[in-house]
C-alpha cells in the first residue's frame, strides 16, 4: 500500500510530542487538522496507530498501539534519512562535500591544466577532484554518456549534445631532430615531404591539427608512423626517426636542450589551435562543477599561474 509521507510526518511529530497540541505547535497547524490527518493515516493504514481507550485516557500523555509504536519506529528511520539527505544537499551547495570528473586531452592535462587543478584542490580540500585523460574523441565521448562533468580538448568537437566553448590558444611547431636538413630556415613542401612524418593516433587533436597542416601546406609525406604520445613522437624525433607537427609546450625542454629545432614552412612559424572547454548540453552543473568551471574561465587567473 503507498504510505502518505505527510500524514506519516503528523503522526511522527505527535508520537515525538506525546501530545496532539504540541505537535500542532511544532509545525505551525491547528490542532483539529493534527488529530484528523493522524486519523486519516489510521484509516488508510486500517490500523489504529494511537490508543483512544479510556484507561489511556486517563493516563497522562500519549499511548501509542504496537501498530503505532512499529511504525514510529520506521517513520524515525525515514525522517532521519531526510534530515541527512538535507545536511548533504546543502553540504553539497556549499562545497563541503561533492566530487567533480574533468575530461582533458593529454596535452591539456599535462600542461595546461595542472595550475588550475592545484588551485581548485586548495580552494575546496571537500571536493573529490577526478581527471580522465585521452585523446579529443575519447573524452568527448565521455562527456556524451556522463563519466565526465567537463571537458577540455584539443580542436573543436562537433558532436550533438555537447555544447563548445573556445577556451585559449596553443602553439605548434615543427620540429626536426638537430642533426637533420632541416630547421630554423624555411623548408619547401618537397624537402619536407622526403622526411618521415611521425603523427598521433585517429581521434587526437594534434593527429587533427598535423593533418590540416600537410594539406594546407600541400605537403605529401613519402612514410607516416602513428605513435600514441606527443613526448613518444618528440623523443623519436630527437633520436632522428623524422619529423612532427607538436604543440610548443611539449618539445620546449628538448629544444631548449639541442636535441630538437624547429623548422619553418613557407607560412608562419608558429602555428595556433584552438582549445575548448566542454559540457554536456541540457545537463545542469553540480556546484563543484560550477566552481571548477569559474576557475577555468578565470582569465586573470590564466594570465597569473597557466601556461
Amino acid at each position: 500500500m503507498p504510505l502518505n509521507l505527510h500524514l506519516l510526518r503528523l503522526f511522527f511529530e505527535v508520537a515525538n510530542h506525546g501530545s496532539f497540541s504540541r505537535a500542532a505547535d511544532a509545525l505551525f497547524i491547528s490542532q483539529s487538522a493534527t488529530s484528523k490527518g493522524v486519523r486519516q493515516l489510521e484509516n488508510q493504514l486500517g490500523l489504529p496507530l494511537i490508543d483512544r481507550s479510556p484507561k489511556a485516557r486517563s493516563e497522562r500523555g500519549l499511548r501509542l498501539t504496537p501498530e503505532g509504536q512499529a511504525l514510529y519506529e520506521h517513520a524515525r528511520g525515514i525522517f532521519a534519512l531526510e534530515r541527512a539527505a538535507v545536511d548533504d544537499m546543502q553540504e553539497r551547495l556549499g562545497l563541503l562535500r561533492g566530487s567533480v570528473t574533468l575530461g582533458a586531452s593529454t596535452t591539456v592535462a599535462a600542461y595546461w591544466l595542472p595550475p588550475y587543478l592545484a588551485a581548485f584542490a586548495r580552494q575546496f580540500p571537500h571536493i573529490d577532484l577526478h581527471l580522465n585523460v585521452g585523446n579529443t574523441h575519447r573524452i568527448s565521448q565521455g562527456l556524451l554518456d556522463c563519466k565526465v562533468d567537463l571537458a577540455v580538448v584539443e580542436g573543436a568537437v562537433e558532436l550533438e549534445g555537447v555544447e563548445s566553448e573556445y577556451w585559449r590558444s596553443d602553439g605548434l611547431v615543427i620540429v626536426a631532430p638537430n642533426t637533420a636538413d632541416l630547421g630554423n630556415c624555411r623548408a619547401d613542401a618537397e624537402r619536407l615531404s622526403a622526411h618521415t612524418w611521425l603523427l598521433r593516433e585517429p581521434g587526437s587533436g594534434t593527429r587533427e591539427a598535423a593533418e590540416r597542416l600537410l594539406e594546407e601546406q600541400r605537403l605529401k609525406p613519402d612514410r607516416c608512423i602513428e605513435l600514441g604520445s606527443n613526448e613518444g613522437i618528440a623523443h623519436c624525433v630527437a633520436l632522428g626517426m623524422g619529423v612532427a607537427l607538436l604543440p610548443r609546450v611539449v618539445v620546449q625542454d628538448l629544444l631548449a636542450l639541442g636535441k630538437l629545432k624547429t623548422v619553418a614552412t613557407s607560412g608562419d612559424q608558429e602555428f595556433q589551435r584552438p582549445l575548448f572547454r566542454l559540457r554536456r548540453a541540457r545537463r545542469p552543473l553540480s556546484p563543484a562543477a560550477q566552481a571548477l568551471c569559474q576557475l577555468l574561465d578565470d582569465k586573470d587567473f590564466a594570465g597569473r599561474g597557466a601556461r
